[in-house]
């Protein structure tokens, strides 16, 4: 009987956080964000170029989606990526637990600044949104403490529920395929 009970109490309780859970995740809405993320989502250019989120990763308590990239058919990046609560797009690694590395602040306004890891190395970037509209952010990357690469800028721009602007032929969306 006791087991009966308890068997029905745990069946219950999954239940409604599996509701609560769906609830979450259906009131998202991905063409809101600069980088939309859902497991499954991605950005090709064809067979041998493409972006995939392949998974979720906690790190330091906090949920990470596991970006996986092949890039000319032999070489493989994969990053983990989440946005925070002030809308920041946040990088971190399973090895370097307590570390981020900030790479855009989709509340921020055009002129704002920002340091990727705010700690005057060579890998620390002084970020500026140098453009925002409804559709699109463009930010531009400097190494400023990096003696040969200081005031060679590269800029990185996402598009309103598609994510990272690139060539990209196939886009997938939160199960959509919308270009």
């Amino acid at each position: 009987m006791k087991k009966a009970i308890l068997q029905s109490l745990l069946f219950s309780l999954s239940f409604v956080a599996c509701t609560l859970h769906n609830k979450k995740n259906n009131d998202y809405d991905a063409s809101q964000s600069f980088l939309p993320m859902q497991i499954g989502n991605y950005w090709k250019v064809d067979a041998q170029n493409y972006t995939e989120i392949q998974d979720t990763l906690r790190i330091d308590g906090k949920l990470y989606f596991k970006f996986y990239s092949l890039i000319g058919g032999d070489a493989v990046s994969t990053t983990y990526l989440r946005i925070d609560k002030d809308n920041q797009l946040l990088e971190s690694w399973p090895s370097a637990a307590g570390k981020e590395y900030l790479r855009a602040q989709f509340n921020g306004k055009v002129n704002d600044t920002f340091f990727t890891l705010n700690d005057k190395t060579v890998n620390d970037h002084k970020v500026t949104i140098i453009a925002k509209s409804d559709k699109k952010m463009t930010f531009s990357y400097d190494t400023v403490y990096h003696p040969n690469l200081k005031g060679h800028p590269n800029t990185i721009s996402y598009l309103k529920g598609q994510g990272l602007e690139d060539n990209w032929n196939t886009i997938k969306i939160n199960g959509v395929i919308i270009k």
